[in-house]
């Protein structure tokens, strides 16, 4: 077993109750309630900006340049490609950028987002390839799993976001992630392979917390 089939090994519980919740299922069957929608895009949006620096503080780690340009295309892929996702339905909905940045982040955004970076500030990049793939790798078995629903990718409103997370490039991007991981987790003892499973397991969490967030509309 890889390291990473490991972490996912030890998450599949939330996993679970992730791609069984009401939220996830809404955004595949299209019942989901928009303005549910709509807050959670604005949280999601603010969080990427975290997320992408906790990519940054890998480059800052990194001791070697091939490991800092990884990091550095992933924060230029949050920046100007996973956020344009966002942003396309901003424009639908009538919301501007400088709206979106007057928002404040919810309690379980700020909670998420301090923990990732956290673990960043204190560790090395072994340790942030752990923080970030939880997001990642969930979100493209989210993905994948709602395009198989029938008519679900093209749904009139829902749609473009499920193509988002589950396209080609996506998946290429997260197995990119899989792959590093598993690269600098090689050789590992087995006191940091249990500390990794524990970073990935509490961001699994915090995933599963982010759904139910955004459904109950939480400040």
């Amino acid at each position: 077993m890889t390291v990473s089939q490991r972490l996912r090994e030890a998450a599949r519980p939330i996993w679970d109750r992730c791609l069984a919740h009401p939220f996830v299922t809404g955004i595949g069957d299209g019942t989901l309630p928009a303005e549910k929608f709509q807050y959670f895009m604005l949280q999601d949006y603010l969080y990427l900006f975290d997320y992408a620096r906790v990519f940054a503080l890998g480059v800052v780690k990194a001791r070697d340049a091939a490991l800092m340009r990884t990091f550095a295309q992933n924060v230029d892929a949050i920046l100007g490609g996973e956020m344009n996702i966002h942003r396309a339905y901003m424009e639908r909905l009538g919301i501007s950028e400088a709206q979106v940045l007057a928002v404040k982040p919810a309690l379980d955004n700020l909670s998420y987002t301090h923990y990732m970076l956290s673990v960043a500030e204190r560790g090395g990049p072994m340790e942030i390839a752990a923080a970030i793939l939880a997001c990642s790798w969930s979100y493209a078995e989210i993905g994948q799993t709602l395009a198989k629903i029938p008519g679900a990718a093209e749904h009139p409103f829902y749609g473009e976001w499920i193509q988002g997370y589950a396209s080609r490039d996506y998946d290429a991007a997260n197995r990119a992630l899989i792959e590093l991981m598993d690269r600098l987790a090689a050789g590992a003892p087995e006191e940091e392979l249990k500390y990794l499973e524990e970073i990935f397991v509490n961001c699994s969490r915090y995933e599963l917390g982010f759904w139910d967030m955004a459904w109950e509309l939480r400040p």
